[in-house]
């Protein structure tokens, strides 16, 4: 079903039962699979190919040579239909790739708002990404990744499989995430060391100077306290009712994860 406001060129090809909705463009070029659903205001400028069943937001803007819905890339991908959900008003930006999930693992690769791609960023199978994130260029996300509100991806880096990216962390370009990372946390190198908070994107969103100075304070006692990580967090819990911030570090790193803690030190252990 092809919305009367729609546009589209005539050098793209729309697959029978896909369903375009109103004002959206599709430039030339472009492929749309029969499962695809392109809401309100989508644009596709060029050489654009949406496949499998996937869903693209409200007023997303997608540009040349990305593929976005195809079939995941995991040896275990089998010929059940799985989705790729984008939110609204994300910019995917080009050769930008996005699969589906797998049956094993939910089926479901799901993307937020207000999300920016830049050019030649992957985000593999299964993949759960929340709202206002960037993925700077060549990003390489692996399946089954959890990128939270806000966190910032610098250019080249690569996240392991099964990784947590907390609210608000800053990942350095070129770095190699293998462990979780803190909310608010900024990691750097290869392999990732957390090197402190993110202070400046705290203040930015607005927390309080007195609230982030509290949670440098517990960042530290977490870190350099005399036990394992996830020790020294439930030891200090109580401390740090009052402070949201802190309060979400602590509930991040006592949730259950199949990947360890990112520390200031290599042999520091969760």
């Amino acid at each position: 079903m092809i919305a009367a406001t729609a546009k589209i060129h005539p050098l793209s090809v729309i697959e029978d039962g896909a369903v375009i909705g109103d004002n959206v463009v599709v430039g030339p070029f472009c492929h749309v699979g029969p499962k695809v659903v392109l809401a309100d205001d989508v644009e596709l400028i060029s050489h654009v190919v949406v496949l499998g069943r996937t869903t693209v937001g409200k007023g997303s803007k997608i540009f040349p040579s990305a593929v976005i819905g195809g079939d995941s890339q995991s040896v275990h991908h089998s010929a059940v239909d799985t989705t790729l959900t984008i939110g609204e008003n994300c910019t995917i930006r080009e050769g930008v790739t996005m699969n589906t999930g797998t049956v094993e693992h939910g089926g479901a690769t799901i993307i937020g708002d207000n999300n920016l791609f830049l050019a030649y960023a992957h985000v593999a199978h299964d993949c759960h990404l929340g709202n206002n994130i960037i993925l700077s260029n060549n990003v390489m996300l692996a399946g089954h990744v959890t990128v939270e509100d806000r966190a910032i991806l610098g250019g080249g880096s690569a996240v392991h499989q099964f990784t947590r990216i907390g609210r608000q962390a800053f990942i350095g370009g070129l770095s190699a995430v293998s462990y979780d990372v803190i909310p608010y946390g900024m990691l750097n190198g290869n392999p990732g060391i957390l090197s402190g908070l993110n202070v400046v994107g705290m203040a930015r969103a607005g927390i309080e100077k007195a609230k982030i100075h509290e949670v440098r304070r517990a960042y530290k006692q977490i870190f350099e306290g005399p036990e394992s990580i996830r020790a020294n967090a439930a030891a200090i819990r109580a401390d740090y009712a009052d402070c949201a911030p802190a309060m979400e570090i602590l509930d991040f790193i006592a949730a259950e994860s199949d990947r360890a803690l990112s520390s200031p030190s290599r042999g520091k252990k969760g």
